[in-house]
């Protein structure tokens, strides 16, 4: 019969602690010399620790617990000690253990001669080797740390080894008379990460050390010397999280050979909740030079923004002031002609008036600032401040129709400086009318249980311009598309406003698979009574009518994606072609997407434009995986950028290893080759990783 006794509680050496052990065993019994012994399934329960032995002997004398093995401690915190004996304190908090060997959240295992335990707290352990490898029989194992003696503060989560020797399959690589590791329970460490090996071929090959340091609970600094035989960049990442918000600070400084100047970058971003149900939100991007983010591989933007931004939002309004400022890393642009100080500021408003409908009120101003005084529109600088209002109702009318009516009213005052070509202050009212007309058609349960949804729409919009046309400085990049196909006006911005009568026809057929494959098949294009002239050659928009829009869209249940849009003229000639595929499965993800545009002078695009890109990742095993993407421009008939990279994981190691080639130049910018290495351990908190398949014994 099994016991469960508490006769530890009794003992004079333990009541003097704060909380007593619990014992449980098979047999308990009192021999001879005054010792209590347990045997058979013995279990002792102290402060969440337990221990599980053969048997224990409690010798009263000298309160200590002489245990048999096999044993096994399990730590509150997940950290597992086995022995073959032991010698410990009835608080399982000090003594010595024989033959030890312990696990760290089921990754690290260290073994060791012997182990003391001192305080609860420390571990030490004599003659140790730890590894996260799967251990074969008296095959060494992938990787190994040999040491002298090995402390692991129980508190702080760290590991101190003294006179450590780095082994791969037993053969020794390095040797350290001291190091300190995370072990695997710590989140954020004090210390050293993954450093990574980069090659280029303008910088040579060079190595980054990160280095970080937490700040208290809710900060942190990663410092990462990053040094070649061309560069030395220290490269700083700062993050920082409030009640409220939070701030991350990306940013790097270089001396090299490739520049004369010292050469920096600094991104950051931030977003608070503020009262009042505001949000603000904020972002800085600038660099030294043109060519700085290309040449180190940290971002391929062309052109940068800094923005703050006050924003509230409900569910009837909105709010919001924004001031930007934009840097130009293109060639062929300057800063001044940008603009490169853009700032804005609106309220809008929704209500549902007892007339019926919705009514849409809203006023903004804005403003575009160069820094250029050339008068013309190099140096124009443009303010402007209006409102607008706009009412809607929507009806479902006789035979399933669908029926809606807008009609609007905006004026706009405009100030123009440094631009002889308008006048100084300007006034322009626009009112609108547009009515819509839509018939869905529904068949069910045909075609194998699939549904089809034929949908003609047809929308009618009438607007025009009382007082002067302003410049346009916020609608210069517009095209036909499936979302604004039948909108009152497809400039993007405030400026430009399409005027006349204008006619929007389309049809969009859907068909919803049984399987849960849907494909949709939309065209339409726009009839206009005049001509609008701010619309390029390659919009699809220019004209009394515009380009055919054709645009379809093909999912598969089995993760299969297709989308492809065209604006064809009448002659069936293309102005306009972009798809994407993607196939996402267990062991692939693959995309590719082409783009054509025509030559157009007004988009600042002197030849055509023909390009592919690709981007896939495979799964070639439990271990292997590989990942590549490619950008070739046809219409040049040369490669833009190609990059491939593998990836090797086991239960302890991970390596990475990578390679890209960027064909592109320009006056700023040179043709860069760029090789990739890196590797972590498994086990420490360091390098720690999401674990791969463990290697097989052989029997």
């Amino acid at each position: 019969m099994r016991w469960l006794v508490l006769i530890l509680m009794l003992l004079p050496g333990l009541v003097r602690a704060q909380q007593a052990a619990t014992l449980v065993a098979d047999n308990v019994t009192l021999n001879a010399d005054n010792q209590l012994v347990a045997s058979g399934n013995v279990e002792v329960f102290f402060e969440g620790t337990s221990l599980r032995a053969s048997a224990i002997t409690y010798d009263r004398t000298t309160d200590r617990l002489l245990i048999t093995g096999p044993i096994v401690v399990q730590e509150p915190g997940g950290a597992l000690l086995t022995a073959d004996s032991a010698d410990l304190d009835p608080r399982l908090q000090g003594g010595i253990l024989i033959g030890a060997r312990l696990v760290l959240d089921q990754q690290l295992q260290l073994v060791a001669n012997q182990i003391d335990r001192q305080d609860g707290r420390y571990l030490q352990l004599y003659r140790s080797a730890a590894s996260s490898c799967q251990v074969c029989g008296t095959r060494a194992p992938l990787w190994e740390i040999r040491a002298e003696r090995v402390v692991h503060d129980t508190l702080e989560k760290q590991l101190y080894f003294e006179n450590a020797t780095f082994r791969v399959r037993g053969v020794p690589v390095f040797w350290l008379p001291a190091m300190r590791l995370p072990d695997p329970t710590l989140n954020r460490a004090r210390g050293f990460l993954i450093p990574r090996q980069r090659n280029t071929s303008q910088l040579g090959a060079g190595i980054k050390l990160p280095y970080f340091v937490p700040l208290g609970d809710h900060a942190d600094i990663t410092l990462t010397p990053y040094v070649s035989a061309q560069t030395r960049t220290l490269e700083i990442a700062f993050r920082r999280a409030f009640v409220s918000g939070s701030v991350n600070i990306r940013g790097a400084v270089s001396e090299d050979t490739l520049q004369d100047d010292t050469r920096s970058y600094l991104f950051a971003d931030g977003s608070f909740a503020l009262a009042g149900g505001y949000q603000l939100q904020f972002n800085i991007e600038t660099v030294s030079d043109k060519a700085y983010l290309l040449d180190y591989g940290y971002n391929d933007q062309d052109r940068l923004e800094s923005a703050v931004n006050l924003v509230r939002v409900t569910d009837t309004s909105l709010n919001e002031l924004r001031l930007s400022y934009y840097q130009t890393l293109r060639d062929a642009e300057s800063n001044a002609t940008l603009p490169p100080i853009i700032g804005e500021v609106r309220s809008e408003a929704r209500i549902r008036p007892e007339a019926g409908g919705t009514l849409t009120y809203a006023t903004s101003m804005d403003t575009a600032y160069r820094t250029d005084s050339t008068d013309g529109e190099a140096g124009r600088d443009v303010t402007r401040a209006g409102g607008r209002a706009d009412w809607r109702q929507d009806w479902i009318l006789p035979f399933g129709l669908a029926g809606s009516a807008q009609t609007g009213l905006r004026g706009d005052i405009y100030r123009v400086t440094d631009d002889s070509a308008f006048p100084t202050t300007s006034v322009r009212v626009v009112p609108n009318v547009a009515a819509t007309l839509r018939w869905p058609l529904i068949r069910q349960g045909s075609d194998g249980g699939a549904s089809h949804l034929l949908e003609p729409t047809l929308s009618l919009n009438w607007a025009e311009i009382y007082g002067r046309r302003p410049p346009n400085e916020d609608s210069t990049r517009s095209e036909l598309d499936l979302a604004n196909l039948f909108d009152r006006s497809r400039f993007a911005g405030q400026d430009a406003i399409e005027t006349g009568g204008q006619l929007s026809a389309g049809l969009s057929w859907t068909r919803l698979g049984a399987g849960g494959a849907s494909s949709t098949l939309t065209m339409g294009r726009i009839y206009r009574s005049e001509a609008q002239p701010d619309f390029s050659s390659s919009s699809g928009l220019d004209g009394i009518r515009s380009d055919w829009l054709v645009a379809g869209q093909y999912v598969s249940p089995e993760g299969f994606l297709l989308e492809l849009r065209g604006l064809f003229d009448d002659t069936l000639e293309t102005t306009r072609t972009d798809g994407r595929a993607r196939w996402s499965a267990g062991w692939v993800d693959l995309g590719a997407a082409y783009i054509w545009q025509d030559r157009d002078l007004a988009e600042n695009r002197g030849s055509a434009i023909s390009e592919w890109t690709l981007d896939a990742s495979f799964v070639l095993s439990d271990a292997w995986r590989m990942s590549l993407d490619a950008r070739y421009d046809i219409a040049a008939d040369q490669p833009v950028q190609v990059g491939v990279g593998f990836g090797w994981q086991n239960e302890c190691v991970t390596i990475e290893v990578s390679a890209s080639r960027r064909y592109t130049s320009s006056s700023s910018v040179d043709p860069t080759t760029t090789f990739g290495l890196s590797g972590s351990l498994a086990g420490f908190s360091a390098g720690r990783s999401a674990g791969g398949p463990a290697a097989q014994c052989q029997q």
